[in-house]
């Protein structure tokens, strides 16, 4: 639980019951590279705390799937879901492209957290906050309508996307394996111009 505790710790500081509560009612849970930490058919009850590793979210579009984020740990991520309507599952997957070890918080144990400790309600806002500012990155990203500017924008970002797998990126900036190696490669030549 040390690494969840130093993470939200970041925003303010744990009451030892607000961490006793946690240590009882969330648990360590290792998933293998490629495996589901969470699916459709899978009730979403729980954020998880990726300790390391790297995960994606996706949806599906038939037999397509769209990658919709990525997390290269050290952060708090989950599956869509509906802020009052629980009893939907969700329509995202979230799969580890690494081993992973991940800590899993239930819904239930967030809520109550925000009834009984202050620091719950002043940690929450502020982990919604950056959410919020990375979906409407993502939103943004999206948007573009130049795939070399999406791509350039990602680039950008300084993330270890050279982590991910070529394809999975691909689906995230909309674009064919084909072009984005294209891109890639374009970029590439051109910022070894720049340099030299």
């Amino acid at each position: 639980m040390l690494p969840l505790f130093q993470y939200l710790e970041k925003f303010h500081p744990l009451s030892g019951e607000f961490k006793a509560s946690y240590e009882k009612n969330c648990k360590v849970i290792h998933v293998k590279k490629y495996k589901h930490v969470l699916s459709p058919i899978d009730h979403n009850t729980s954020l998880y705390f990726l300790v390391s590793g790297l995960v994606r979210g996706f949806v599906k579009d038939g037999k397509k799937d769209i990658s919709t984020w990525f997390s290269f740990g050290n952060e708090i991520i989950g599956a869509i879901r509906h802020p009052y309507d629980h009893d939907n599952h969700s329509i995202e997957y979230l799969q580890a492209l690494e081993d992973c070890v991940l800590i899993s918080i239930p819904y239930n144990l967030i809520e109550a957290a925000y009834s009984h400790y202050p620091e719950a309600n002043l940690i929450g806002r502020k982990l919604f906050e950056l959410h919020y500012y990375a979906a409407s990155d993502r939103a943004i990203l999206a948007r573009i309508p130049n795939a070399s500017k999406r791509y350039r924008k990602l680039e950008s970002n300084g993330l270890a996307f050279d982590k991910v797998p070529k394809r999975y990126l691909a689906s995230y900036l909309g674009i064919r394996l084909e072009t984005m190696s294209r891109i890639s490669t374009k970029f590439l030549v051109d910022d070894l111009h720049a340099a030299s």
